[in-house]
């Protein structure tokens, strides 16, 4: 329903409604009597006009209600269907007659043309002045523009606050959908998607694939009818320059001039963060990120997956797809553009890998994500390996590997079709973060580390703390006091399953040092080193003192 048809006032077009200037001092002191188009008087009225000449539509250009006497209708039934055809043909909003020395009552031609067009027919039975009906009516309309600049200026307010609180480019889009009620693309001037953003109910389709059913497959075709696009400028040298172009599309609601303010704003500020920061790798691959994210949290389906990749340009084939998640520790997080120079190193490391690869970030949890298409599972160790040494290339490209800093954990999930890429992300995910600070190789098995994410889970839980401090507490208070420290060597000879020569080796110390340290080892533990069950405790606990304090 139209807005106006409640409140008088069309916030979506720049003008008021039919219904409402009947309601003003001027046209209801007239008397007036709706004889056609009662279901019509939510047109938007955009301006007045009063006139008694026969050719009167030429000068109109749509939109206006018309103020007359009669006198320019003509005396014959042909001549005033006629005038009644133009008008409607012209698409002005309502047309008033005045009753009087003209008509005393309309003539049924021109009422059943007007019905006919579905025109807004009005006789007013007493005199009014005309021009103050106009000034009524055109305070109205001024003041309605006035209304439509403030809420542009509001989304334009948010939009700026949202910068300034650290938000970037997806927050003043997300900003901008809410208040269009419709999705809101950002592409290239070539038509090239970067980054997505939409706002309605639950159950909505997803602005991806609002994408893909209406610009993926005709980016060279105009948009839909009643779409905005606003250029971004800053591209190139030249004032015309463009660097790219908010796209919205009207899906849920019709788009109306406010919404062209909105973006027009919301441009200019697009403009400056795009030119500060050159965002748009960033930004392309914050679009890959979310999509990503919302697979592995279930807010896409394993059926709708494969046409938003499509859209994102991943095209994998028939073979299985593989989940990799990068996690970035505090320490190498970038800062700034920083995550713009990743995605771009990252992304050129990653083209020699050989498979088609999905590439995102997610700049608030430290994370890379990807989705690769494998040709079949037998090759996944192979591409693993390959795609952890890009990775880690990648971030040294990108300045963030330094000396003394721990290196990005790689954690590679279980392969299979779109439904097992959900869960492998989210396994993958967690994972990730639980295997910060695990000793470093180039990646790890999300099936091998179930453990390690179970502890980490419990990491917050009071009992898990206690079963450390009960199973390793006198090793850790050794350790503060005296050396050589005995928990690297509890962690190293666990490690080889209770192998002693290997534990040896691997410490470089002789046998009977090694037997010297386990022996105190059991001193200090009062228990046995060769009992199972106590092999399985002290295990879990070294796993677990990373997680608790």
């Amino acid at each position: 329903m139209d807005s106006g048809t409640n409140s008088g006032f069309d916030t979506q077009g720049a003008g008021i409604t039919v219904r409402r200037a009947l309601e003003l001092p001027g046209l209801r002191g007239g008397l007036p009597e709706v004889l056609a188009g009662a279901d019509r008087l939510h047109r938007t009225v955009r301006w007045v006009h009063a006139g008694e000449v026969p050719n009167i539509a030429s000068l109109l250009k749509g939109g206006e209600l018309l103020l007359t006497t009669g006198y320019g209708l003509g005396t014959r039934p042909a001549e005033q269907r006629a005038f009644v055809r133009t008008l409607a043909e012209r698409g002005i909003a309502a047309l008033v007659v005045e009753l009087g020395p003209r008509f005393a009552r309309l003539p049924a031609a021109l009422v059943d043309t007007a019905r006919a067009a579905g025109l807004p027919l009005v006789q007013l039975h007493r005199e009014v002045p005309f021009v103050t009906v106009t000034e009524e009516i055109h305070t109205e309309i001024v003041n309605g523009h006035y209304a439509l600049l403030q809420r542009a200026e509001e989304v334009h307010r948010r939009c700026t606050g949202a910068l300034l609180g650290g938000g970037g480019v997806p927050q003043v889009l997300a900003i901008l959908a809410d208040f269009a009620g419709n999705p809101v693309f950002l592409e290239t001037p070539d038509g090239r998607l970067l980054y997505a953003a939409g706002s309605g109910p639950e159950g909505a389709a997803d602005p991806l694939q609002v994408w893909e059913g209406l610009r993926g497959p005709h980016k060279d075709a105009p948009p839909p009818a009643g779409s905005v696009l606003v250029d971004v400028p800053g591209g190139g040298p030249g004032a015309g320059s463009v660097r790219a172009r908010l796209v919205l599309l009207p899906v849920r609601a019709p788009l109306a001039p406010v919404h062209r303010m909105a973006a027009e704003r919301a441009a200019g500020i697009l403009a400056v963060v795009l030119m500060q920061a050159r965002q748009e790798e960033e930004l392309a691959a914050r679009g890959r990120g979310d999509f990503l994210t919302d697979l592995a949290e279930g807010r896409i389906t394993a059926a709708d997956a494969p046409a938003q990749a499509r859209v994102l340009g991943f095209k994998p084939g028939t073979g299985p797809l593989l989940p990799v998640v990068m996690r970035l520790g505090d320490a190498l997080s970038p800062a700034g553009g920083g995550w713009a120079v990743l995605a771009r190193a990252v992304a050129e490391e990653l083209a020699s890998v050989g498979v088609p690869v999905l590439l995102g970030v997610r700049p608030v949890e430290g994370r890379v994500p990807l989705l690769l298409g494998l040709r079949s599972e037998s090759e996944r160790a192979a591409i693993a390996d390959r795609v952890a040494a890009a990775l880690r290339a990648g971030v040294e490209r990108a300045g963030m590997l330094r000396p003394g800093r721990q290196p990005p954990v790689v954690v590679v999930g279980v392969s299979g079709g779109w439904a097992a890429a959900s869960a492998g992300l989210r396994h993958a995910a967690e994972t990730a973060t639980a295997a910060q600070g695990l000793t470093d190789r180039l990646w790890y098995d999300a099936r091998r580390l179930d453990i390690d994410l179970l502890l980490w889970r419990l990491r917050d839980h009071p009992d898990l703390a206690a079963f450390v401090d009960r199973a390793i507490g006198p090793l850790r208070d050794h350790d503060d006091r005296s050396k050589p420290p005995l928990l690297p060597t509890l962690q190293t000879y666990l490690a080889h399953a209770g192998r002693k020569a290997e534990t040896a080796r691997e410490l470089h110390l002789n046998r009977q040092t090694l037997y010297n340290r386990l022996a105190r080892i059991g001193e200090l533990l009062g228990t046995d080193l060769d009992d199972p069950q106590t092999v399985l405790a002290l295990s879990l606990a070294l796993r677990a003192r990373r997680h608790v304090p």
